[in-house]
């Protein structure tokens, strides 16, 4: 079994807005040293160390890539890459079912609306602390120049993973975690489009305002709008595409 090495192969991120960029520098070195389940990653004293973070904001990152499936916590023990899971199995399923974007986006709406709403009646003071430090992350990335779109996309389905993370049903946020993973590898962002990216920032601007206003019937329909308005875009997208016109990336 594989130990990652504290030291030599992980970046320091400075500080701000950690947990995404320790999130993303946990799975850039699981991509790069190709680790196998069962193989161990640092300490979290070690790993804090290392990014030069604190060790709650390590704590934090694995919490969510625990809940995605891609980490497990063995207590007393550290923490190691996810042995196959049900979450896998389930993953792997919907991967051979070869849904059509028609279907997944139903599945979304299904999912990420009524979330929305159970988020909202909830009130759990961290859970929506992380939808809204979601928020400020991604609000961080719109304003970069040049626009990391990759970066913009991973920290979209994160803002909406929140959302479910905060309407305490992991069988929910567990589902949200396949789904969000199915959509960002068979279809490229739809923030690209021209235009969207600033109508998709208005819209998880409404829906985080309904959360913390706790008007449940505010966030269903922002929620609705929103999954609904991505679904037009990408099939604006892969229309576009069909047609071999690429839209601009503004």
């Amino acid at each position: 079994m594989a130990v990652a090495d504290p030291v030599n192969t992980w970046q320091p991120l400075g500080q701000g807005g950690l947990t995404e960029r320790i999130r993303s520098e946990i799975l850039r070195y699981l991509d790069a040293h190709d680790l196998s389940p069962g193989d161990r990653l640092p300490a979290e004293r070690e790993l804090a160390a290392a990014l030069k973070v604190s060790r709650p904001s390590v704590r934090e990152a694995v919490r969510s890539l625990q809940a995605e499936g891609r980490l497990v916590v063995k207590h007393g023990q550290g923490v190691f890459v996810a042995e196959p899971s049900s979450q896998r199995a389930f993953r792997e399923s919907m991967a051979r079912l070869d849904a059509s974007l028609s279907e997944l986006f139903a599945m979304r709406e299904v999912l990420e609306v009524p979330a929305a709403r159970w988020a909202a009646q909830r009130q759990d003071a961290a859970g929506l602390a992380a939808v809204q430090q979601a928020f400020i992350d991604l609000d961080e990335a719109v304003r970069e120049k040049p626009r990391d779109f990759r970066k913009l996309q991973h920290l979209d389905a994160t803002f909406h993973l929140r959302i479910v993370q905060a309407a305490g049903n992991r069988l929910l946020e567990q589902s949200q975690g396949v789904l969000n993973e199915l959509l960002m590898t068979g279809l490229k962002t739809t923030l690209e489009i021209d235009g969207r990216l600033e109508q998709s920032w208005q819209e998880h601007r409404a829906i985080l305002t309904a959360l913390l206003d706790g008007d449940a019937a505010a966030a269903g329909r922002a929620a609705q709008l929103h999954v609904r308005n991505v679904r037009k875009a990408a099939n604006r997208r892969i229309a576009e595409a069909a047609a071999g016109f690429d839209p601009p990336t503004g």
